[in-house]
This record gives structure tokens, C-alpha cells and sequence, in this order.
């Protein structure tokens, strides 16, 4: 017997008793309600649990088969097709020069202000100097990061 059912046997054995006019009848009667709109809900979220479920095969199914085809492809051999120079330009003295895959635009870092809270644009000089001036406020910025290591500080404790 499904929950639908057992709440209709409910409503059968209540209304056989003859006590809807009295308040212990409405009170049943308000629980069998509840219980039938409960039956309801648990009904539809089964129906999308198992549409989900069968969605997830599928993906499940689709990415066995990426998987498949990228354990075909030999990455170390294509990446022999490529250089340095493929990926840095040559003819600017930074290392870190720009590959132009990104559009050649130059790094840039949005930053907030310590002291004022003003947005601070910081470029590649500004890093590699460590330090910035606040253009709001005229206050230094160290930019230097500290490396913490985790086992000193749990040793704190």
C-alpha cells in the first residue's frame, strides 16, 4: 500500500466513525488534509528525483566518453609541438612578458586602501616595488606578503 492509499483508508476509518462534528473530528479531519498534501509533495519530489537521477546517467555516460577519448590522446607528444617563444615574447626584457593570447593587455590588480578604503589600481611596477602610495590618502601600502607556515602556527596552540 503506497502513502496515498494508507491516507485514504484514514479518511475511510474517520469518516466511518462519525466524528467530524466534533472538535476531535476536525482536528482529524485537518491532519488527514495535511498528510494528503504531504502525500502530494513527497509524490512530485520522487517524480524529479528519479527525472534527475536519469539525467545523471546520461552525464554520467558522457563523460565516460570524454574520458575515454582524452585517455587516447598522448598530451606529452603535442605539447613537443610547442616552444618558449610560443608563449612569451622574445623581444620585451621581462620575463613575464605577455603571450598575447589574453590581448596583450598588461597585469593590472584592484586593491583596497587600508587606511581610507579608496580602490587602488596596482600595475606590475607596483608589485615588483612592493609598495604603493594611496592616491586618496598618501599613505604607503606595503604590498610584500608575508609566507606563514602552517605547522608554526598550529604549534602556537
Amino acid at each position: 500500500m503506497n502513502i496515498k492509499e494508507k491516507i485514504a483508508y484514514l479518511r475511510g476509518l474517520a469518516d466511518g466513525m462519525n466524528i467530524k462534528a466534533t472538535d476531535e473530528g476536525k482536528l482529524f479531519s485537518a491532519i488527514i488534509e495535511t498528510l494528503d498534501d504531504m502525500a502530494d509533495e513527497i509524490e512530485e519530489l520522487t517524480e524529479n528525483a528519479l527525472d534527475i537521477g536519469e539525467e545523471l546517467d546520461v552525464l554520467s555516460d558522457d563523460l565516460a566518453d570524454v574520458e575515454d577519448f582524452l585517455d587516447e590522446i598522448d598530451l606529452d607528444d603535442d605539447w613537443d609541438d610547442y616552444d618558449d617563444s610560443d608563449f612569451y615574447d622574445d623581444d620585451d626584457d621581462d620575463e613575464y612578458a605577455c603571450c598575447g593570447v589574453c590581448g596583450g593587455t598588461d597585469f593590472s590588480l584592484d586593491v583596497n586602501c587600508p587606511e581610507c578604503g579608496a580602490s587602488i589600481e596596482l600595475d606590475e611596477n607596483d608589485i615588483e616595488n612592493e609598495s604603493v602610495t594611496c592616491p586618496s590618502c598618501g599613505k604607503d601600502i606595503d604590498l610584500q606578503i608575508d609566507i606563514v607556515d602552517a605547522d608554526d602556527d598550529e604549534d602556537d596552540k
